[in-house]
């Protein structure tokens, strides 16, 4: 007859077994922004020659081969001057290539758009003896509205343009193609957040006047002869509230039409020509 073994009693056999406590959930981590691109596309004739004029550094350049292409000579000589390599390709190259559709022929990669600071922009302005006159732009969303901003605040002579780096157009191929060029010429800046730069500026000593169809000030009752921030709200939801509330004036635009408003870059355009006549008395 076999014996049962006593059991051990240092290790009872009718204890229940221990369970691991449950981990708790990892908390998820937020998903990491996109990284900016270091390399900028620039299509079209007038974009590209505005960047080999300007100085910018031009890494390659894509021209149309053929005789029937008719590309100017000065693109490629331009283009050796600078040290960029020159490529000859064909027109279904070009094509894959364009971001915007309308490359004329003409591809340059250059280097990333270099944003400058708020404070540089009022440095310049301040160093030619001028009071700022900067254009800030609500979150557009639409970079052909972005482009005809930025040529119009370099024709009509301000000293930069803000964009947000959140639920906005960055400066991309579209941006310096709708710009002519513009980009190459007036300084931009981009900001964590745009309610905040508003605050510094007026600390500055900044007015800030915010486009938008329901304000209460015409532009030749704004003052814009004195350091100026002109704020362009985004397409079809303007200032958003919190950059309203912040603005010290509320700009509209008196119209005889139909059509209730004025595509962004068009308002820009009013407001920064009726900024140029009152400083310079035109």
């Amino acid at each position: 007859m076999k014996t049962q073994k006593p059991k051990n009693k240092n290790f009872p056999q009718d204890k229940p077994a221990r369970s691991r406590p449950a981990k708790p959930p990892r908390p998820e981590r937020p998903a990491p922004e996109p990284e900016e691109r270091n390399e900028l596309q620039i299509e079209g004739r007038n974009a590209v020659m505005e960047a080999l004029t300007s100085g910018r550094s031009i890494d390659r350049l894509f021209l149309l081969e053929g005789d029937d292409a008719r590309i100017p000579p000065t693109f490629a000589a331009l283009a050796k001057e600078c040290g960029a390599v020159v490529v000859r390709v064909s027109r279904q190259k070009l094509d894959m290539m364009s971001e915007t559709g309308a490359h004329q022929g003409v591809i340059a990669l250059a280097a990333g758009c270099e944003y400058v600071s708020v404070e540089d922009m009022l440095s310049n302005a301040y160093e030619k003896g001028e009071k700022p006159l900067l254009v800030l732009c609500d979150h557009l969303e639409d970079p052909h509205n972005l482009g005809a901003i930025i040529r119009n605040a370099e024709v009509f002579g301000a000293h930069g343009v803000i964009i947000p780096k959140r639920r906005g157009a960055g400066v991309n191929a579209t941006v310096v193609k709708a710009s002519a060029g513009a980009v190459w010429h007036i300084p931009i800046a981009r900001v964590p957040n745009l309610t905040t730069t508003i605050h510094e500026l007026k600390k500055a000593g900044v007015w800030i006047f915010g486009a938008d169809a329901d304000g209460d000030t015409l532009p030749e009752q704004a003052d814009f002869a004195g350091s100026t921030g002109i704020v362009i709200g985004a397409e079809g939801a303007g200032l958003s509230p919190l950059v309203r509330q912040n603005c010290d004036f509320i700009v509209s635009i008196p119209m005889a039409g139909k059509i209730g408003s004025l595509n962004a870059s068009a308002a820009a355009a009013v407001l920064l020509y009726e900024a140029l006549r009152k400083r310079t008395r035109l």
